[in-house]
This record gives C-alpha cells, sequence and structure tokens, in this order.
C-alpha cells in the first residue's frame, strides 16, 4: 500500500474503494448479496454471492439483499460479511489495524445512536481500524471540485449547491466553505431504484414478466437511459423510432 487511508464510498447500491492519494477507486462493486432463485450454468446450487462475485454470475432471477435501505444501515452483520469478503480480495485485510478508514456517508445517515453505535462497532471492534473519519458526500464534492480548478467559480465563492442523486434518495446540499450548512440540505425520497422499478413495470405490463429481474433492468437503464435537455423533442422520437412500446406520456406525467 502506498498510503495507510483505506477511502470507502459506502452507498446504497454500489461501494466505491480506494488507497488514500490515489485518483481512481480500486473498485466498484454492488453493496449487496445474492443468491440465485434456480440453479444455472454457470452457479452451484444456490451459491452466496457477494459483491464482485455477482457480476460474473447468470444475473437471471437473483434475490438481492442490501445493508443499507435509503441511506440508513438496517443490517450491519450483512455489511460486515461485505466489507470483510472486499478487503480480503483486495489484499487489505493484513494492514487494517494499522490503517485509518475514511468513509462517506449520506447527511443525517448517523443521527440515530443505535445505526452511529453499529458502525463504531463494525469499523472498530469487527475490523480493529485504527481512526476513523465519517465525512458527508456533498463536502467532499465541493472540495473535490475546488481543489481540481483552483481558479474556478467554486474555489473564489468557497460555496456551491451540490444535488447528490443516490441509489434510493436525492440530497440537494449548500456548501460554504467546506462546511455542509445541515439547515439548508433538502431531502427527496426518490433515486436510482425508482427509475429501475418503473422501468421493470413497464416492461412486464408490454412484453415479458421482468419483475424479479433487477440486476438486467438494472443493466439496461445504464446503457440506454440518459437525462432529457427536451422531454418533448425526445418522447417524439422515441415514439416515432420504437413504435407502440413507448408509453403516451407528457413532460408532466410522474407516475
Amino acid at each position: 500500500m502506498c498510503s495507510n487511508v483505506i477511502v470507502l464510498d459506502n452507498g446504497g447500491g454500489y461501494i466505491k474503494i480506494g488507497i488514500g492519494g490515489e485518483r481512481d477507486p480500486t473498485a466498484v462493486v454492488p453493496n449487496c448479496t445474492a443468491r440465485p432463485t434456480a440453479v444455472s450454468a454457470t452457479t452451484s446450487g444456490k451459491k452466496l454471492l457477494i459483491a464482485d462475485e455477482i457480476s460474473g454470475a447468470d444475473p437471471t432471477s437473483l434475490t438481492l439483499r442490501r445493508p443499507y435501505d435509503r441511506g440508513y444501515l438496517i443490517n450491519p452483520d450483512l455489511q460486515r460479511d461485505i466489507w470483510a469478503h472486499l478487503f480480503k480480495t483486495l489484499n487489505l485485510s493484513s494492514d487494517l489495524t494499522s490503517s485509518s478508514l475514511l468513509l462517506t456517508q449520506p447527511p443525517f445517515s448517523l443521527s440515530f445512536s443505535s445505526i452511529r453505535r453499529s458502525l463504531f462497532e463494525l469499523v472498530f471492534e469487527d475490523f480493529n481500524f485504527r481512526s476513523l473519519y465519517v465525512s458527508d458526500s456533498p463536502s467532499l464534492v465541493h472540495l473535490y471540485e475546488a481543489s481540481r480548478n483552483p481558479n474556478g467559480v467554486v474555489s473564489k465563492t468557497q460555496c456551491s449547491l451540490v444535488v447528490d442523486c443516490g441509489f434510493s434518495f436525492t440530497h440537494c446540499a449548500p456548501v460554504f466553505q467546506n462546511f455542509t450548512l445541515n439547515y439548508g440540505v433538502k431531502r427527496l425520497d426518490l433515486g436510482g431504484k425508482a427509475l429501475t422499478n418503473y422501468l421493470k413495470e413497464l416492461v412486464s405490463y408490454r412484453a415479458i414478466n421482468v419483475m424479479d429481474e433487477t440486476l438486467i433492468i438494472d443493466d439496461v437503464k445504464e446503457k440506454l437511459c440518459f437525462v432529457s435537455l427536451d422531454v418533448p423533442r425526445d418522447l417524439q422520437i422515441a415514439r416515432s423510432t420504437a413504435g407502440s412500446f413507448i408509453p403516451n406520456l407528457s413532460p408532466l406525467d410522474t407516475r
């Protein structure tokens, strides 16, 4: 290791882990476990798949379990198993006692004492980290942008508005001089998972039943979906090229 600081972005959908001082994360893996509901050619029985193992498995009919729900740690035992597998896979297990952990969490995710206690037990008792620093993602995004472009607007004004669209929620957070102004943070319980579920409903209603195929629809969403800058135009193009498969939605449809 070139640094004894491990950086862990522990999201509800994905974990991004890396070493302090490096530009890119060492690994980006799903923050979940999966178990096949049926035996397939690529799975041995009903073996439990953890994090990166999911990518190489048959994605059909996998039952997923996630340690986080709407940004809150609800299953610390499951999170411990995922972290242990990840540290072992990246050959970090032997260095944890002499390493510090930089952990990102959503704003207010540690407001509950039970969640805070579970996280501290996970870090210090289960993995024996030397120290822990918990940061919210908006302040880190602001700091990164300011350091990346020292002559930019963010660096000169020392303030920004960070919109964090996550797996199951969205935060809008004002940041001033690298500190998140908690009184101004707004939260919306809407994220990428809602779009995945909506796509599953659309496809299942008009074609085949994919309500249990979360990973497949997630992959479709990542490869084909985009943020429209002209909704009426893009809906018209979609209807003309895809025929009757595209529903008759208006730009204000919020289903």
